[in-house]
């Protein structure tokens, strides 16, 4: 009976001690990341977007479904004139977070960017239904403006 409540704790120490260990990795790993972003977003301002882009990626790469990183991975893209490329990571965004409107908005940029008037303006609709649905008339209000001058642009 000793030996089996000695081996009990042993065991209950164990699992203690692998579930700490864990615990501090899973810490680490969370630091160190947020550590990167913040990196990649100071990158960012100063206009170094070679090498905001590389730290964004290495930020997807370890959390894939932080959607703020790969909004600027794509707005970094847009600055080096990587369209194609900031088109891809919106349209990822996108289908990861399909109510996110600011990804819709920054996906017709870069589409209008690209002369594709027809799919930017199908974003942007989106966007705006998305604005209503969230009650912000104010950025509706300037999708709603900004439609009509690419309507008008089209018709000129």
């Amino acid at each position: 009976m000793v030996e089996s409540s000695g081996q009990s704790h042993l065991i209950a120490a164990v699992v203690v001690a692998i579930s700490l260990i864990a615990l501090a990795f899973f810490v680490w790993e969370g630091v160190t990341i947020s550590s990167l972003y913040n990196r990649g977003v100071k990158l960012y301002q100063e206009k170094d977007y070679k090498n905001a882009e590389s730290v964004f990626i290495d930020v997807l790469s370890r959390h894939p479904s932080n959607d703020i990183a790969r909004l600027l991975l794509g707005e970094t893209l847009m600055q080096q004139n990587k369209l194609d490329e900031a088109v891809a990571q919106f349209t990822a965004l996108i289908s990861r977070a399909p109510k996110n409107a600011e990804a819709q908005v920054r996906l017709a940029t870069a589409l209008m960017k690209l002369q594709k008037l027809e799919s930017a303006t199908a974003s942007l609709e989106k966007a705006q239904e998305l604005f209503k649905s969230q009650r912000n008339e104010q950025k509706s209000e300037q999708i709603e403006q900004l439609l009509q001058s690419i309507s008008a642009s089209k018709n000129s």
